[in-house]
């Protein structure tokens, strides 16, 4: 597989606005992944800093935690959920006063010597709902402890011992990931609140709904705008040499980001409240739109691309399958523009059988895009032109319908590897059932979604009889035997496979949100059209 160079015409569909289709084009970079490399000199500061200024910072990070806790006790006591006071108690401000300090000593201690912030924060009775973004870390809790605003948390946090009751005193909104019923009251509280007239304080959201490594900005979730209300976005930098910040899905873990980011003798950060946004009477009726337009403003703001990958993109790029994608896999592109095209994975796993039977019929004969279009059950159209694109790399206008079914049965079972390749062996097998170096090279291409791979070394493992030929069988035996034969064999001893992605647009300088949107929110290609005045 392999991304082809479009002209601006036939970038994929977002609300960027259509003159800036640049802007729109898939980053080079998997947002989800995090590579953080040290060089000798980084190393030898590291250790050293470990042993002599680390143990000091977290100690007063450890010590400023404990000071607030019996603060944040106390004023959380009562029943939850009742109205705050209006206005506040003088208890209660002296509390808000004291915990900020606290709070501001505790980063400072972790190197945040100075935080930068631009712009002017709004009223709550000019904006009830802050969004921020991108999301990338735990250090994206420094703005909310500098405005001791609202957050959107999942209902586990509450549990955790000391952190739990420093959230309940902000007056937070939880959600389970899990229950569906949770994300609609979820969303009904949201929108009570802002709608309050300022007696609420304002509601910090991550409308990305998971971090990322701030290359691009993903999908925002509509949930923080389905209330309809003004917004003021709120754009966050960490312009730092050395990014120890960023905590994705795959990359270094939260203890070890912690680690190294103490290990810096200073740590920055940009905070920039941007004008509020007043939807208007359309925004209001479409929260896709709403939500697709100020994820614009605050990507002009940051000089970044935004994409239509989201938070399921990441889950599958993680899933815990025997094949692990790479950081920058087609497949991420795919699976955008099934949803593009209205057409849902979960839903497309019933018709696999379908698409593997026509395409083994086939034989290998490649189809036209009319030819697809027909398979596929929708019409012609520029979105579809670029799924067929992903296919025919050469250009020819022809694609192997086998290829499409392999990334299919990816996308709709990422965890399921070995269903995958038995599917590709009744496809690309001869009577026999077996196959060809050849043809596992290009069944493998595909289901790591990479233009490139070598898999001399991988078929010889596997056919120790040296026939020449290989089975499913034969696949499966050396794969229970060998469960990590992908890095074995594929990643470890060559060069990392060609993506089939273009060079990542320059990055620019540089959880704990919850996904709360109502399951049926995000449905097919975000609307193209300009904020109406």
């Amino acid at each position: 597989m392999r991304l082809r160079g479009r002209d601006p015409r036939a970038a994929p569909a977002s609300s960027a606005g259509a003159g800036d289709a640049r802007r729109q084009a898939p980053p080079g970079r998997n947002p989800f992944v995090h590579e953080l490399r040290l060089g000798a000199l980084q190393k030898a500061q590291v250790a050293f800093l470990t042993l002599t200024l680390f143990p000091v910072r977290l100690l007063i990070a450890v010590l400023m935690m404990l000071l607030a806790w019996p603060l944040a006790l106390v004023s959380s006591l009562g029943p939850t959920g009742q109205e705050p006071e209006q206005p506040p108690s003088l208890w209660r401000r002296v509390v808000d006063v004291l915990l900020k300090a606290i709070m501001r000593t505790m980063w400072l201690a972790g190197g945040f010597h100075h935080v930068v912030v631009k712009g002017q924060r709004a009223l709550p009775t000019e904006a009830a709902i802050l969004t921020l973004a991108p999301h990338s870390s735990y250090f994206d809790a420094i703005p909310v402890t500098m405005t001791m605003s609202s957050v959107v948390m999942k209902a586990e946090s509450r549990d955790i011992p000391i952190w739990g009751t420093l959230i309940k005193y902000i007056w937070p909104v939880f959600v389970s990931r899990t229950d569906q019923d949770s994300r609609r009251k979820t969303v009904e509280e949201i929108k009570r609140r802002a709608q309050s007239g300022g007696k609420w304080p304002q509601i910090m959201i991550f409308p990305e709904g998971t971090c990322t490594n701030r290359t691009c900005l993903i999908t925002f979730k509509p949930g923080a705008f389905i209330p309809g209300v003004p917004v003021q976005p709120v754009v966050l930098r960490y312009p730092n040499k050395l990014d120890t910040i960023t905590w994705t899905w795959r990359g270094p873990g939260a203890l070890k980001i912690l680690w190294l980011t103490l290990c810096q003798f200073h740590n920055q950060v940009e905070i920039e409240f941007l004008p509020v946004y007043t939807p208007s009477e359309e925004e209001k009726k479409d929260p896709a739109l709403y939500a697709s337009n100020v994820r614009r403003v605050m990507a002009e703001a940051l000089g970044i691309p935004v994409t239509d990958y989201t938070f399921e993109d990441c889950q599958l790029a993680l899933a815990e399958g025997q094949l692990r994608l790479p950081a920058d896999s087609c497949l991420l592109e795919f699976a955008r523009l099934l949803r593009g095209l209205g057409l849902k994975p979960e839903k497309l796993e019933q018709d696999l059988d379908r698409h593997a039977e026509t395409a083994r019929m086939k034989q290998g004969r490649r189809v036209t895009l009319p030819e697809f279009a027909a398979q596929l059950g929708v019409p012609e159209s520029e979105s579809l032109e670029d799924l067929f694109s992903l296919f025919d790399e050469s250009g020819s206008g022809e694609v192997d319908l086998r290829e499409y079914v392999v990334a299919l049965s990816v996308v709709c079972r990422p965890a399921r590897t070995l269903d995958t390749i038995q599917l590709a062996f009744k496809m690309y097998g001869s009577q026999d059932g077996s196959l060809e170096e050849h043809a596992l090279a290009s069944i493998l291409k595909t289901a790591l979604g990479v233009a490139e791979l070598n898999v001399t070394d991988l078929f010889r493992a596997i056919d120790q009889e040296q026939k020449g030929r290989i089975t499913f069988a034969d696949f499966e035996r050396f794969a229970g035997a060998e469960p990590g034969f992908a890095e074995q064999y594929l990643y470890a001893e060559q060069p990392r496979p060609r993506s089939c992605a273009r060079a990542p647009p320059a990055p620019a300088a540089n959880g704990f949100c919850a996904d709360f949107s109502p399951e049926n929110s995000a449905v097919g290609p975000e609307p193209v059209r300009k904020k109406l005045d």
